[in-house]
């Protein structure tokens, strides 16, 4: 016999955004971002795998901070001053990855610190782990806080699956959730990937969404990847 997994998580709107989920795995960064603009330095780092919801966090801060949205590919290219004109606020995304502009960075965390700005920076690991080799940058960003984001257990991807199918308006039944979660990567991103293409699946086939469709949409994506 199946056992079939309970999906009971409250919802929390942004603001106007997109819905999103608070469980445990992203508790303390939503309890950060809540305290803004309340934050002891002027940058907070929220950090963890990829797939987790960093960057969904990231827009939630955004539609209540009107902050620039920017890749950190981008920060050579402009002012510092420039990023935080407009709302004195700006989300730098993909932080970490050695090769971006340090001392671009750097420049914007003084902007915002002689402005009374934020910076909100996502990345896979704290400060700490970046191949950093400006040692004025490591020590601001080190010193800030830094918050993870934790893989989302299966009642969060539960409840992820259920909104993903609903937001589609599709109608998928317990033992079929159960069936994708057990077998599914522990991500957002992943859940994200499986719906779409259930639901192209479904209405190319004009069938509904069953578990052998499952397994052969979860197979094609494993092949593909």
């Amino acid at each position: 016999m199946t056992t079939q997994l309970a999906f009971d998580l409250g919802h929390r709107t942004a603001l106007g955004a997109d819905d999103f989920l608070v469980a445990p795995c992203n508790q303390a960064a939503v309890a950060w971002l809540d305290r803004w603009p309340e934050w002891p330095a002027p940058a907070l780092t929220i950090h963890g795998p990829k797939g987790c919801g960093k960057t969904h966090l990231a827009h939630v801060w955004r539609s209540r901070t009107n902050a620039r949205f920017i890749a950190v590919a981008e920060l050579g290219g402009l002012s510092p001053y420039d990023l935080l004109e407009e709302s004195n606020a700006c989300i730098v995304d993909d932080v970490g990855n050695a090769g971006f502009d340090e001392a671009a960075l750097f420049h914007l965390y003084n902007a915002a610190r002689d402005t009374g700005g934020h910076i909100l920076l996502t990345a896979e690991t704290a400060p700490s782990a970046w191949p950093l080799t400006l040692d004025d940058l490591r020590s601001r960003l080190v010193a800030a806080p830094t918050v993870a984001v934790g893989a989302p257990d299966d009642s969060v991807l539960g409840a992820v699956l259920v909104k993903l199918f609903a937001d589609r308006q599709l109608r998928v039944e317990p033992e079929i959730l159960t069936y994708i979660l057990i077998r599914m990567e522990r991500s957002f991103a992943a859940a994200e990937t499986i719906v779409a293409a259930l639901d192209k699946a479904a209405l190319a086939a004009r069938r509904a969404i069953t578990i052998p469709l499952a397994r052969d949409i979860m197979g094609q994506l494993h092949t593909d990847t």
